[in-house]
């Protein structure tokens, strides 16, 4: 697998457009901060460390509804490993006015774009939130 976080993001898009309460990805370190940042920022209800049927670390993610409709309407894929997008802290992109989130990679860890700001550090613009 090339790009873990794109298949994460895939897994979770495809799941919400099923209906999913929860879906399955493999665990990594990586993983789990986008997952906490998700989480942090009310996207999905949560998530938990497990195995998976061969015994490898997994983590299942409870996705969020509102209503019968995902509360992810839109996640995407920015900085990809063909082509990496760093960015500064203000050039860190506001998703949607505001009402989108951008989780970016940073020296003092995964985070939201606002939380970037706050803490005046710029990184690696990972997905983008709506």
């Amino acid at each position: 697998m090339n790009d873990p976080i794109g298949d994460m993001l895939t897994r979770i898009r495809n799941g919400q457009m099923r209906g999913k309460s929860t879906v399955a990805t493999p665990a990594s370190k990586l993983r789990g901060w986008v997952l906490d940042v998700l989480a942090d920022e009310g996207y999905i209800r949560g998530y938990e460390a497990t195995k998976d049927e061969r015994g490898h670390a997994a983590f299942e993610i409870s996705l969020k509804y509102y209503e019968g409709t995902p509360v992810i309407r839109e996640v995407k894929r920015v900085s990809k490993p063909g082509r990496r997008v760093y960015m500064g802290v203000n050039d860190i992109p506001s998703v949607r006015q505001g009402l989108g989130v951008s989780i970016v990679s940073t020296s003092k860890g995964v985070m939201s774009d606002a939380n970037a700001r706050a803490n005046k550090v710029g990184g690696e613009v990972l997905c983008t939130v709506f």
